[in-house]
């Protein structure tokens, strides 16, 4: 799924090049807030695969703050050098609002299941 616009999840991929300045800021935002991999394109034509865990917009220029995915070093990437952001990875906390864990242990427990306070796995 390609789009310009600034909706995520997985399999998304927003291209920064012809998006206003609020817009780009926004997807910066977005694939910070994403909680799996994304994929970024940089103008040098080079990829990194990582997982973004900050994000400055400093007077002097916007950084996002990565963990590479192969190597786990982390690094610091302009915003200004980024051309497109692919969310790549799976989201890890998708589905898995308070609201959907309370209407699954209230499903279990009016079903007779054993309804514990347990977290599902992962993977």
């Amino acid at each position: 799924m390609e789009t310009t616009e600034t909706s995520t999840g997985q399999g998304a991929v927003v291209d920064l090049s012809s998006l206003p300045a609020d817009r780009r800021a926004r997807a910066f935002g977005e694939a910070f807030d994403y909680r799996g991999d994304v994929t970024l394109a940089l103008e040098d034509g080079s990829r990194v695969e990582c997982f973004v865990f900050d994000h400055r917009d400093a007077a002097t220029g916007a950084t996002l703050r990565v963990i590479e995915a192969a190597s786990g070093a982390k690094r610091t990437i302009a915003c200004a050098s980024v051309r497109r952001i692919e969310f790549t990875g799976k989201d890890t906390a998708a589905g898995k609002t308070w609201e959907n864990w309370v209407r699954r242990y209230v499903e279990k427990h009016r079903a007779g299941e054993h309804a514990g306070i347990e977290s599902e796995p992962l993977e």
